[in-house]
């Protein structure tokens, strides 16, 4: 039983029959057994929650950022009619809206209601529970009950920088030899010959096709496909930092509304929510770091966490790396395996990334640095890129990953890449108080140790990008270009 609105209303004029009555005690339980009698015969011409039946419709996936439907049917099997508030619980990170919804069921028949989700962190949403307050003819008083409804949407990472996929498939074209620049290296396959022209490399010449002609030949050489690349996603604590600003949300606006569908097992999606304003192209190369400052677009709100950064520039490099033929396995890590994926083909690939993706959350753990370099050596037989998406903390670094990434690099290309704070940098340029100055101080130490803990990965062999948030995803994928390029790969 749940007393309206109406009951208090009640009671409020009861105060004034009260005041002015010759006998306030008599007046008092007058107005009480008045009030209480109302609300006794509201609540017995209520229709009953209990006999109501529920069931749920609507989407499954949504990207984050943009919205999904979920439909309530309520059937009324009962006698009387139902007619109040329904109440569909659903986790504040789930956005639902509206929260409370009108109902109004005649005896026999279902209605549908509608809630909107517009989720603001990725995983799984779940709603269990739907509660019903069914009024009173009066509006006085309502019958109250709750109904167990699971229902569960998953939220993928919305995947912003597939923008930039197009021009960078042109770069792979280019490579591949479908335009007429050619590479070469130790790691190239041989796709041609072709008379000498000046300028190629001596060591191309073909002696043996050239002993058979009047001219000079040499070999063109192409990317080799097939080959292997394993992403790591490192799901320690500091990946759980945020950096950037919210992509897509002005100042004073919400994310915006797309389409339901999300990218489903088809690995289709729908209208992607707006990215932060960057150039196509833009990116850092392979082996320098980029300079980081916010972007001009984005308002500096709390951002997203490095690892939902990181997990923007994995889904790109998977779609590059699968588009030229190599074979792309996942692995998330922190003190276990958290997820992992292999043998997808190109056209699930990465349905299968954002699903493996979206109920990861950073732990607040330190990331068993040594436990992820033998379950890479366990999975990983033959010599491969190996991708690790981690932060450039020195002292996370010094004591985790440095010691053990030797025996890593010895059998595999590694290619570790971070994503820098843009405040670091504002912070640098401080000047003009105190404070500011202290701050300043402060930030240009972080730029100097992440300076110094890129120099000694290099000393080890390990090709590093370290980027602005919104800049990671092409550099990472300029990386494996030029490492495609130089034969490396």
């Amino acid at each position: 039983m749940a007393l309206t609105g109406r009951a208090a209303l009640l009671a409020l004029l009861g105060t004034l029959v009260v005041l002015f009555a010759p006998r306030p005690g008599a007046a008092v339980a007058g107005v009480a057994l008045l009030i209480a009698a109302l609300a006794v015969v509201d609540l017995l011409l209520a229709g009953s929650v209990r006999p109501l039946r529920f069931t749920r419709a609507g989407d499954r996936l949504v990207r984050l950022g943009e919205s999904a439907t979920v439909e309530l049917i309520v059937e009324n099997p009962g006698l009387r009619r139902v007619r109040g508030l329904v109440r569909d619980a659903w986790p504040p990170s789930a956005g639902a809206v509206p929260r409370h919804l009108p109902l109004d069921v005649p005896p026999g028949e279902r209605r549908r209601l509608v809630t909107t989700l517009t989720p603001t962190r990725r995983g799984d949403r779940q709603a269990v529970t739907v509660t019903v307050r069914a009024l009173g003819p009066l509006g006085i008083a309502a019958r109250q009950g709750s109904h167990r409804v699971p229902w569960s949407v998953r939220v993928l990472p919305p995947f912003l920088s597939r923008r930039h996929l197009p021009a960078k498939l042109s770069r792979l074209r280019e490579l591949e030899g479908r335009h007429p620049s050619m590479v070469r290296g130790q790691g190239t396959e041989f796709d041609s010959l072709r008379e000498y022209v000046v300028g190629d490399d001596v060591r191309s010449i073909d002696w043996r096709a050239t002993a058979r002609r009047d001219d000079v030949v040499v070999r063109t050489w192409r990317p080799e496909r097939d080959r292997r690349v394993l992403i790591v996603l490192d799901t320690g604590r500091t990946s759980a930092g945020r950096v950037g600003g919210v992509p897509g949300s002005p100042a004073g606006q919400g994310p915006r509304t797309g389409s339901s569908g999300g990218l489903g097992p088809s690995g289709s999606g729908a209208s992607t929510p707006p990215g932060p304003s960057v150039p196509a192209g833009s990116s850092v190369p392979a082996g320098s770091s980029a300079p980081a400052g916010p972007p001009a677009t984005v308002p500096m709100m709390p951002g997203w966490p490095r690892l939902d950064w990181s997990m923007d520039a994995a889904l790109l490099l998977a779609a590059l790396a699968s588009r030229a033929g190599d074979r792309v396995d996942f692995m998330a890590h922190d003190r276990a395996v958290r997820a992992w994926v292999s043998g997808a083909g190109r056209t699930e690939l990465l349905s299968s990334l954002v699903n493996a993706m979206a109920p990861i959350e950073a732990e607040l753990v330190e990331a068993d640095s040594a436990g992820m370099v033998a379950a890479v050596m366990a999975r990983a037989k033959r010599r491969c890129l190996v991708v690790v998406l981690t932060d450039l903390n020195a002292a996370a670094l010094e004591e985790g990953l440095l010691p053990v990434l030797p025996r890593l690099s010895s059998r595999h290309l590694v290619l570790l890449a971070a994503v820098s704070d843009p405040q670091v940098a504002a912070m640098a340029a401080g000047r003009g108080t105190s404070e500011l100055v202290y701050g300043a101080a402060a930030a240009e130490r972080l730029i100097a140790d992440r300076r110094r803990i890129t120099a000694r990965l290099r000393r080890q062999g390990v090709e590093v990008v370290d980027a602005a948030p919104e800049q990671l995803a092409p550099a990472l994928a300029d990386a494996y270009l030029a490492l495609k390029a130089a034969g490396r790969l």
